[in-house]
């Protein structure tokens, strides 16, 4: 049952976020199979696993863009459709306006219905704390890689969201702007927004996740807390991951 809660307006409180043997599949191909886990408010949820494992399959599922072939994705008890304007997701390869970086938030902030006396102080404050108030004027679409990540994560965050999905944020980024996007992460974090995420690099799994949710071969193998997954993992597919020795 949804209850009201805050953020901008009144919202519905949409978690714990519930997947029930849920599976995937194309072509005859399963490529999620009977995929169970629930996940609360608060601890920030890596995805893990090999290329190919389903982790940005299950993002997808989970923001409500695919339906799973068999089983069941609820929202403190409500189907996905009911949640959509209370969560987000931001994309590897982002897109953007033919707008300035400005522009770009308060269009989302428009989608959101936020009333317009509320959105200039609000893309102000989001963009600064993202980093790039100095930057709001200009084309969104020439931005730097790292800047354009940080204004991506800035116009999903700037409506409060109370879920914010993230597949590989930092991808193909330098270490300067990967440790700015994971500062803009840490804030989001504390402000109240759960992060789900998948990530590649190991070292910043190990730096943001609370719990780990660990993928292979379209399996979910575990669900642990992040301190007993890198340091005690539960299957011996898990220990070869971190090892670097899972082959396919």
């Amino acid at each position: 049952m949804l209850q009201r809660g805050g953020a901008i307006g009144p919202q519905p409180v949409i978690l714990p976020l519930c997947v029930q043997a849920v599976s995937f599949e194309v072509g005859g191909k399963r490529l999620l199979d009977g995929v169970n886990f629930v996940t609360e408010a608060g601890p920030r949820t890596v995805i893990l696993g090999p290329n190919g494992a389903g982790k940005s399959l299950l993002l997808r599922l989970c923001h409500g863009l695919l339906q799973p072939s068999s089983g069941r994705i609820t929202w403190a008890g409500a189907a996905p459709a009911l949640v959509r304007p209370w969560q987000a997701m931001v994309f590897q390869h982002p897109l953007f306006l033919r707008r300035s970086v400005a522009a770009n938030i308060r269009y989302v902030l428009s989608l959101q219905h936020v009333p317009r006396r509320q959105r200039r102080a609000l893309v102000a404050d989001t963009l600064e704390r993202a980093g790039l108030l100095h930057l709001a004027e200009r084309s969104a679409r020439v931005l730097s890689g790292g800047e354009q990540q940080r204004l991506a994560l800035a116009r999903a965050w700037a409506f409060k969201p109370q879920v914010l999905f993230l597949d590989e944020p930092t991808v193909n980024l330098d270490p300067a702007a990967t440790q700015r996007v994971e500062v803009l992460l840490e804030h989001i974090q504390q402000t109240g927004t759960k992060l789900i995420m998948t990530t590649h690099d190991l070292g910043q799994a190990r730096r943001l996740a609370d719990e780990v949710l660990f993928l292979h071969h379209g399996r979910l193998l575990e669900q642990t807390a992040a301190q007993t997954f890198f340091l005690q993992p539960q299957s011996k597919e898990a220990a070869a991951f971190l090892e670097g020795r899972l082959l396919w």
